[in-house]
């Protein structure tokens, strides 16, 4: 029986929550444990997450009473949803990923109200309605009444906790440095040259490693009450397409050209969730501005999280991986 306080963390097998498990793993004279949810709990994953010391329970964020039985006796919780995670055909007739997620945010609300955790990090994202329409944007509307549905639905959950009461730090994300590892990996083209692609135009970029995401939720529970009712906004790095192409450029040892699309290239390729990307390209170019602003890659680090990697030096980890 540990007298540390658990964090039960949704997704702790993932990207976002694992970036959690291991910051708290990392810390053994910390003051929490680790107590992973997952669907799977005889996973890999989880069975190395065991290993070094985390508790492995089963939790679904489509069951209220899994959630409710997952957070007994936790002094907090991380909870982020996933938009794009595989939908049942049956489900998929009767909901959208977007009201997935606001239902998904409602059960964890409820079950964290219930179990009366003390703090809760909800990861999350702005909705980008009320940008677009301030500035009498044209980006077409997607599913529901969304633009952006994985942005807006979120963003429309931060409500499903604060209405609640429940004591919640509202975390917002950007785009993940991941990225570059799958639809805006660096590309050869027929003549040899390296290219990286982005629907960014001349704008600026805020930027994260997911990893980065449970090493800041960490800062925060160890910050405590006086986040509570705040929002932290994360960015590691803030980059032009240019920037980028020289940033690969260095890593990899090889000239690479920044190639910007437009979203109307994007929109236009037909691929799946093209119409959806290419509006949050727009919402990044369009509100870059505000964006950028409530994001200081420095001030998060010297309060939140000393190791918040920037572009170059996630770049270099990865290096291997990102050559075509």
């Amino acid at each position: 029986m540990t007298d540390k306080k658990i964090i039960a963390i949704v997704g702790g097998t993932g990207h976002q929550g694992g970036g959690l498990v291991r910051a708290i793993l990392d810390d053994p004279d910390g003051p929490f444990a680790a107590r992973v949810l997952t669907r799977h709990p005889d996973s890999a994953n989880a069975q190395e997450l065991r290993k070094r010391g985390a508790e492995i329970v089963r939790g679904d964020l489509d069951d209220e009473a899994s959630l409710r039985a997952a957070f007994d006796g936790a002094y907090g919780a991380f909870v982020y949803t996933n938009h794009y995670d595989p939908q049942a055909p049956e489900d998929a007739a009767n909901r959208s990923r977007a009201r997935r997620e606001l239902d998904q945010a409602a059960n964890a609300a409820t079950a964290a109200k219930a179990a009366h955790l003390r703090h809760v990090v909800w990861s999350t994202l702005e909705d980008t309605r009320p940008h677009f329409a301030h500035l009498g944007s044209d980006a077409p509307v997607i599913e529901d009444d969304y633009t952006v549905p994985h942005f807006d639905a979120k963003g429309a959950g931060n409500a499903e906790f604060l209405s609640r009461g429940v004591p919640t730090t509202i975390l917002e994300t950007t785009l993940f440095y991941e990225a570059f590892l799958t639809t805006r990996k660096p590309r050869r083209e027929p003549d040899g040259q390296l290219v990286v692609s982005l629907p960014l135009g001349d704008g600026t970029l805020s930027m994260v490693a997911a990893e980065d995401i449970g090493r800041t939720a960490y800062g925060i529970f160890r910050t405590g009450a006086g986040l509570v009712g705040r929002t932290v906004s994360i960015a590691g790095d803030v980059n032009t397409g240019d920037d980028v192409a020289e940033t690969l450029t260095r890593v990899l040892g090889e000239k690479v050209l920044y190639r910007p699309v437009t979203p109307q290239e994007l929109r236009a390729t037909g691929l799946p969730f093209s119409g959806e990307t290419a509006n949050m390209y727009q919402f990044y170019n369009e509100a870059s501005d505000l964006l950028i602003a409530k994001r200081d890659p420095a001030a998060l680090r010297a309060t939140l999280n000393p190791r918040l990697q920037s572009l170059e030096d996630w770049m270099t980890e990865h290096r291997d991986e990102l050559m075509p």
